[in-house]
């Protein structure tokens, strides 16, 4: 009894630290709010299951961003359409804490339908490892233990990426 109240506490714990970084890496990958949070919650049902057999708590967000992306991809299977057909044209379901005062809101939603677009102009390559420390905020390192690759690629795909959206935004507000 004991044992199920931890696990349930270490759970609600994790979920609440977790939820917003998962949802806004998921809703950028598969621009649909249903289909974002049935995999959400097959990937914190799959947390609860799995959650005694995690043997250290650091390795809970690799293994989170790890499930979520292989539910993403699996989903992408099951529907038979290739990830870079998905556009992101509403910027609204991005849930992203901002204290800025009302008269901001406009500018900072211009500024991410902006980067959205041009988000959706890049490789997925690239565009997921932008994803993934923007909206996921995970490390280099983290980055590269989900996608399987080197650190010094993660932050190759990061600097070309960057510079793509700066040369853009640069264009249209010069």
């Amino acid at each position: 009894m004991v044992d199920r109240l931890q696990n349930i506490i270490d759970f609600t714990l994790t979920y609440n630290q977790y939820k917003r970084q998962l949802f806004n890496y998921t809703i950028k990958m598969v621009n649909d709010r249903l289909t974002c949070e049935d995999i959400i919650q097959n990937v914190f049902l799959k947390l609860f299951e799995n959650l005694n057999r995690i043997r250290s708590k650091n390795s809970i967000q690799y293994w989170l961003f790890s499930t979520v992306r292989n539910e993403i991809y699996s989903y992408y299977r099951k529907k038979k359409v290739r990830i870079d057909q998905f556009g992101n044209d509403n910027c609204e379901n991005v849930e992203i804490e901002d204290s800025l005062q009302i008269e901001d809101d406009f500018d900072k939603k211009e500024m991410r339908e902006i980067i959205i677009n041009e988000l959706n102009k890049i490789a997925i390559e690239q565009r997921e490892v932008f994803l993934l420390k923007e909206y996921g905020g995970l490390s280099y390192k983290e980055i590269a233990d989900v996608l399987k690759i080197d650190e010094e690629l993660v932050k190759s795909r990061l600097f070309k990426t960057r510079q793509k959206l700066i040369k853009k935004l640069s264009q249209l507000f010069c």
